[in-house]
């Protein structure tokens, strides 16, 4: 099967599928919905961009069809968990956009904004609700939410969610749930720590894979381009001349990171924003729709918040700092070439970070190819301390840059001057003991006087 048509899906579920364009299935689709709607626990691994959203919601709203209207208060039938806010949102929209046409309740709950709302929305009960680990830990233990009558649980980013340090959060979530449900694990990679996760809250589940794990999208074009730490912002203001980037996410591995870059990116009259965590809820949000709008130019995130960045047309990604951790690298660049659409990727390298490249290209069973044509290659390539300087602020080089060279200079510079002499000479050049003209005298420690208590 390759057509959604062909799926056995009810009309209204069809009728919104293509009025959002869309009529083949992809690769993860066509593999993972008809388990879904035989009523199996699954679990499905697929790189980002691959349509996992469509993979699990569709066969959900088929499936809760069968007890449409059957809710009670602070109850929900299908709960959907999701690591980040941004992934969380974009979930909901798509489930709204696939039911729309049905009489679904629908909850979205997540942190960083009023929990009033979200507690309103509970209380009559809902089909579907989608929520962050954290905020819906906080209104079960306020007693808003009853977690009983859980039909569907659904994992999405599954892997994030443990990077995150959500394991113990999920385990308790879990703990609430009815042992007779239907449990989907969707993960864009499966490490043996995601494996161990699934195999605890999963019964006998099939597995679908697309890809073999943790490789990147065949579509990304990606470069890795040598530069001394301290030349990284002027490299970026020298590839942001090229006009083909027309709509780029860059990737910084800190928030302060994030937002400096941000800032200097206004200053060479890049239209840009920063998400990371230290934002609320409404400015990433913000920040998301200039730049799915073609507001802004660039969007300029950290690892976490980059989960749910779901954006057509992203034409380039770029990765400031390289990722720490290589699975982070293949989420990344999996954030453009989405949709069939091809991309690329451009990766600044500086002496620190040739670890982490090693890591990602053992990871992707690749070697990137390396880009030298730009004006730091050659001090990207030489050791540290010929790699040059730069008069910027707001880059931070490394200790070893600015670690001035004292192994050929003496530690003590001798002075001619008998001013700054710690012994100062006589008229034949010869150091005197005292200059007047007596044997210097030693200072004796004098000990203070103590009356006696007798």
């Amino acid at each position: 099967m390759t057509k959604f048509a062909d799926l056995g899906l009810r009309a209204p579920i069809l009728r919104a599928v293509e009025e959002g364009g869309y009529q083949t299935m992809t690769p993860i689709q066509s593999k993972a919905i008809p388990k879904v709607l035989e009523g199996h626990d699954l679990i499905a691994v697929a790189q980002t961009g691959t349509g996992k959203t469509a993979a699990f919601s569709l066969p959900l709203i088929q499936l809760l069809l069968a007890g449409e209207g059957k809710r009670r208060p602070k109850t929900t039938r299908a709960l959907i968990l999701a690591p980040t806010r941004e992934l969380a949102v974009q979930i909901e929209e798509n489930v709204r956009r696939y039911s729309k046409y049905l009489h679904y309740k629908i909850n979205l709950v997540y942190g960083g904004a009023s929990s009033k709302p979200q507690i309103k929305a509970m209380a009559p009960g809902v089909d579907i609700l989608i929520a962050t680990p954290g905020r819906l830990l906080d209104l079960m233990g306020q007693g808003h939410i009853k977690l009983g009558d859980v039909e569907f649980l659904i994992l999405d980013e599954a892997d994030r969610m443990l990077d995150m340090g959500f394991i113990r959060d999920i385990r308790r979530i879990v703990a609430e749930l009815p042992p007779k449900r239907q449990t989907l694990f969707f993960s864009a990679t499966m490490p043996k720590s995601v494996e161990g996760l699934a195999n605890s809250i999963l019964t006998n589940p099939d597995r679908v894979e697309v890809a073999p794990a943790a490789t990147t999208a065949e579509k990304v074009d990606q470069h890795i381009l040598y530069v001394p730490k301290n030349m990284k912002r002027k490299l970026l203001a020298y590839v942001l001349k090229d006009e083909n980037i027309k709509r780029v996410l860059i990737f910084t591995r800190t928030k302060h990171g994030a937002n400096r870059v941000a800032k200097n990116l206004d200053q060479l009259g890049v239209t840009s924003s920063a998400i990371h965590g230290n934002k609320s809820q409404s400015a990433r949000q913000k920040a998301l729709n200039s730049f799915k709008n073609g507001e802004i130019r660039a969007l300029v995130a950290t690892d976490v918040a980059a989960r749910g960045i779901d954006v057509d047309g992203v034409t380039h990604v770029i990765n400031y700092d390289l990722p720490n951790e290589p699975e982070s690298y293949v989420h990344r660049i999996g954030r453009t070439a989405r949709a069939g659409a091809t991309g690329i990727s451009l990766s600044f390298c500086d002496h620190e970070e040739r670890a982490y490249l090693k890591d990602i290209q053992k990871l992707i069973r690749q070697t990137i190819p390396v880009m030298e044509d730009h004006p730091f290659h050659l001090e990207g390539v030489q050791p540290p301390e010929k790699g040059g300087n730069d008069d910027s602020d707001d880059d931070r080089p490394s200790r070893r840059n600015n670690r001035p060279n004292n192994r050929s200079k003496p530690k003590h510079k001798p002075s001619n001057n008998p001013a700054k002499s710690r012994r100062p000479k006589n008229s034949s050049g010869q150091a005197q003991d005292n200059p007047a003209g007596g044997a210097r005298k030693k200072k004796k420690n004098k000990k203070h006087y103590r009356p006696s208590r007798g």
